[in-house]
């Protein structure tokens, strides 16, 4: 039986061994198959690509692993309106861009202070968690969009 190590990111291992949960086989593939194209799969997604590596995994046991690793904060789950979870392994602060035409997820980036994280805020309120997703055309579908959809995009450019 081949013996399979831990992967060399420390986070991975870090976040395992301090939440007390075991560097399993499963988990490891999982992490990896998120790590090696950072392009927010689903939890079928993620299965389809760990198979290939594992041909005894299940689907069941993706969807744990996930689990496990969002709520260790090795991953996030993007909810984008009432399409399934997508994962995403940028842990810096990033917000998302939902393209409504292909479907595509992409990170952004955004500069905020310390304090009010990019938003204006009451006094005394303090941001412990954000999530952010705009939702739009990518370049690849604006490019190909039809006139009315360019009509739009142009009035709002020059109202903002």
């Amino acid at each position: 039986m081949k013996k399979h190590s831990t992967p060399a990111d420390p986070a991975y291992a870090s976040a395992m061994q301090g939440g007390g949960l075991r560097l399993t086989p499963q988990r490891r593939h999982v992490y990896e198959v998120l790590m090696q194209k950072r392009d927010h799969p689903t939890a079928t997604e993620v299965f389809l690509r760990v198979q290939k590596r594992m041909a005894s995994i299940s689907l069941a046991t993706v969807y744990n692993c996930l689990e496990t690793m969002v709520g260790n904060g090795l991953v996030k789950a993007v909810h984008v309106d009432r399409e399934p979870t997508r994962f995403c392994a940028n842990l810096r602060e990033h917000g998302h861009f939902h393209c409504t035409s292909c479907g595509h997820i992409s990170d952004i980036e955004f500069s905020h202070s310390k304090q009010s994280h990019g938003w204006k805020l009451p006094d005394g309120y303090l941001v412990t968690q954000q999530d952010v997703t705009l939702r739009g055309l990518c370049g690849n579908c604006t490019s190909g969009a039809d006139s009315s959809h360019k009509t739009l995009q142009h009035a709002y450019k020059s109202t903002h």
